[in-house]
């Protein structure tokens, strides 16, 4: 997995009130969950803010990053777990960091991508990938930047799901039963097989 530096201011003011005068800034309102505990066992949150520009490259990316986060001179290892977009603007509105044990699995969303040509593709279907990304419970040393998975037998109707991976040292977490990608029949596959029906069954019996 890819590393990014970010850094970030901590803050005081919560809640709306507080997010919407750092947004007014042009700075953007995080949290920082990690292994700190309440007396509930609930996780503590850290509240800090960043500017737009430190967080550029890991939001408008195709790419998985450990993050090393500084908040005020301190530094930990960390993820992003959830960014927050306006339903309108599509500006950022929040982002969730989540520390990272490097001795306990953690949970990502990496990204999917598929290899070859699949065999339902040549004889006329069509591949479509329903899934950009799977969740993969791991250490986060064993997250691999991408899942990448082998078409090539795929044929037409049949599909991929994500309880068909297997990866060493990976627990993917997604529903089992959720379609990866498949192959779906075109009109121009739906007519080769008509005519090659067609053809067999005006062939002559052999004597």
């Amino acid at each position: 997995m890819k590393s990014i530096d970010v850094k970030g201011t901590a803050r005081n003011e919560f809640g709306k009130k507080g997010a919407k005068a750092l947004r007014k800034q042009n700075l953007i309102p995080c949290n920082l969950y990690g292994v700190e505990r309440n007396e509930k066992g609930l996780p503590v949150a850290k509240a800090f803010s960043v500017t737009f520009e430190e967080v550029r490259k890991l939001v408008y990316s195709p790419d998985i990053f450990s993050v090393n986060l500084t908040i005020d001179g301190n530094t930990v290892l960390a993820v992003m777990r959830e960014i927050q977009f306006h339903p309108v603007k599509d500006n950022i509105l929040h982002i969730d960091f989540y520390q990272v044990d490097p001795e306990k699995p953690i949970v990502m969303a990496v990204p999917v991508k598929l290899n070859g040509l699949a065999a339902g593709v040549k004889a006329g279907g069509k591949l479509e990938q329903i899934m950009r990304r799977v969740k993969a419970k791991a250490l986060y040393t064993a997250i691999p930047e991408k899942v990448e998975i082998d078409v090539t037998s795929l044929t037409i109707g049949k599909s991929i799901k994500v309880g068909d991976l297997n990866v060493e040292g990976i627990e993917f977490v997604s529903p089992k039963n959720a379609v990866i990608c498949t192959v779906m029949s075109t009109r121009s596959a739906a007519a080769a097989t008509t005519e090659e029906g067609a053809e067999g069954a005006e062939a002559p019996a052999a004597e």
